[in-house]
């Protein structure tokens, strides 16, 4: 056997984000011997260039912070919004991904990761019963000197500064609201402060890349990049090891204990995108996120599941023609903004999840052309918010101008006729839309109803923070699509992260997580950080599941975890 194999190992991760250094840090720290293996030439993945939170109901922060949370509150919370539309979402999965939630973060902090609460953002939908504020967690700035010559190979395309996620949306207020002129000098004195350090901090997702990175390099973990994995090795019904081209070479790798597929999803692949989702695809992931992890799964016999569905929301075109598009927030859901369709009516909340905003777009399109919309700025829009100026600064304008996708007018009727919309119903559209905002009340879509919605408001605009009248010009009309930050559908897989087949029976030896996998979160979106959040966790339960020898203390964290999942489902049907 040893002759057929040109490495031995315990365990092959392949993937480099969230979910892979999760599952090979825990499965290290298990007493696992690690491979990690990354398709492209720079590591980090999707998690590198995210706003990297982590959507973790009852954390230990939270406790720590003296905020009420429960795992049954959470649970009541997502099955309220998911449901159990399959396998991947089922009651058992959704307790898992809670239950294991303090243990992990817990894990983590042993590990040198410095976590911090995000404890102004909402839950996504905060109104339903057990939503909660607060529910989010992100890794603080980090010096991304510490990992030497590895911090020149982490992929690049997020905010290369100290952020944090509760700095976005204070930022982009920094010289319209007293609140975000505090927040922009703290984050200027942040910034400068490491810079006289001889430091080189990074936020939000490229610091939890790097803080896991470097426990990866701490833990001894070899790292192959530019080496895709190509093919699973079967025997006896299990897998048992993969090929790798391994820097144009192809070697065959044993892998004693399993395979961990964290290989993405397939945002960047036009041709799949095309079959699942019809259409091409205007994705803010990065690339090399073309399915491979999922495909290779499939090929010994894996299930899929929500092939359909992704982390949608609303982008822009790259000023430069790239396919990489700008993900928006705040540009759609401060005031003094509106989205209008091809013929200059209103079909949306302009404010909603970006998950929600994604399927209106493509739902509204099937009976008037909306792909793409178009999103409306009265000029005080332009002036007040810091994002907007970013990426509308004098270059980016011209670029998009010229290629169409952004047009400028001094006057509504002007503008109208510039985006090609009917004047008549867009200028009806305009004023029934102002005079919601005078009211404070949008009476056609509920926009600015709740705090999730309020988050990316601009508190000094009365009475709804959210509302502002389209009237000052000069107008600016920039076309925007039903992107995403990924997709969410895959392997489907159970609550220990392995992966199962069309019968439901487990695939032995193979696990997945992250992006490779059908969600847990179904086809929704509970809370900021709803992929990174159960990527990792998933990940780390993968590796317990495979470090579990007879006698070894994963047993207890077996045995922990179906009592809480018993004890918690018959209290939910006691009370219903």
């Amino acid at each position: 056997m040893k002759n057929e194999w040109d490495y031995e190992t315990d365990f092959l991760v392949a993937g480099t984000g969230a979910a892979g250094m999760s599952a090979a840090i825990t499965a290290n720290k298990n007493g696992l011997d690690v491979i990690m293996v990354e398709s492209m030439d720079k590591w980090g993945g999707t998690t590198a260039i995210s706003g990297g939170g982590l959507w973790m109901p009852n954390n230990p922060l939270m406790k720590r912070d003296g905020v009420e949370d429960s795992v049954e509150e959470a649970f009541a919370y997502m099955k309220a919004i998911i449901g159990e539309p399959g396998p991947w979402a089922s009651d058992e999965r959704k307790l898992a991904f809670l239950i294991a939630v303090p243990d992990f973060v817990n894990m983590m902090a042993e590990e040198g990761i410095k976590w911090t609460r995000a404890k102004d953002y909402p839950d996504y939908y905060p109104d339903l019963p057990g939503g909660r504020i607060g529910r989010g967690i992100e890794v603080e700035p980090f010096n991304i000197l510490k990992l030497g010559k590895y911090r020149k190979l982490i992929r690049e395309g997020g905010l290369p500064l100290p952020a944090k996620t509760d700095d976005v949306w204070l930022l982009s207020r920094a010289w319209s609201t007293p609140g975000g002129f505090i927040r922009g000098a703290r984050f200027v004195f942040r910034t400068i402060g490491s810079l006289l350090l001889g430091q080189r901090k990074v936020g939000m997702g490229a610091a939890l890349a790097s803080s896991l990175m470097y426990i990866v390099r701490k833990r001894n973990i070899p790292v192959w990049l530019s080496s895709p994995l190509k093919e699973l090795i079967v025997e006896n019904n299990r897998v048992v090891g993969a090929v790798i081209e391994k820097e144009g070479k192809t070697v065959r790798v044993h892998a004693r204990r399993g395979v961990m597929l964290a290989a993405g999803g397939f945002a960047r692949n036009k041709e799949w995108r095309q079959k699942y989702h019809g259409v091409p695809g205007w994705s803010s992931a990065p690339e090399g996120q073309l399915g491979q992890g999922i495909e290779v799964g499939a090929k010994v016999g894996a299930a899929l599941g929500m092939m359909d569905d992704a982390w949608w929301g609303a982008t822009t075109a790259h000023p430069d023609g790239k396919d990489q598009h700008g993900f928006i927030l705040n540009e759609r859901s401060d005031p003094w903004s509106i989205v209008v369709d091809q013929q200059g009516n209103r079909y949306l909340n302009e404010s909603e999840s970006y998950i929600d905003f994604g399927h209106h777009m493509l739902e509204h399109n099937k009976e008037v052309p909306c792909i793409p919309s178009w999103l409306v700025l009265d000029h005080r829009h332009t002036t007040h918010f810091l994002n907007t100026v970013f990426i509308l600064t004098p270059g980016a304008k011209k670029k998009l101008k010229k290629a169409g996708e952004l047009v400028e007018a001094k006057t509504l009727p002007e503008l109208a006729e510039k985006m090609g919309v009917n004047k008549e119903v867009f200028l009806e559209t305009i004023k029934r839309f102002n005079e919601f905002a005078r009211e404070g009340v949008d009476r056609d879509f509920g926009r600015g109803r709740t705090k999730y919605d309020n988050y990316y408001g601009d508190p000094l605009v009365k009475p709804n923070p959210n509302l502002g009248t389209i009237e000052k010009g000069p107008f600016i009309a920039i076309k925007i699509y039903p992107g995403d930050l990924g997709t969410k559908g895959g392997l489907v897989t159970d609550e220990w992260a392995r992966v199962l087949r069309k019968d439901g029976t487990i695939i032995e030896g193979l696990y997945a997580a992250g992006n490779n996998t059908a969600s847990v979160m179904g086809h929704t979106y509970p809370g900021p950080g709803s992929t990174i959040g159960p990527a990792s966790v998933f990940g780390y339960l993968g590796a317990l599941h495979a470090a579990q020898p007879e006698g070894t203390p994963f047993r207890d964290v077996l045995a922990k975890l179906d009592a809480e999942k018993k004890r918690i489902k018959a209290a939910t049907a006691s009370r219903a």
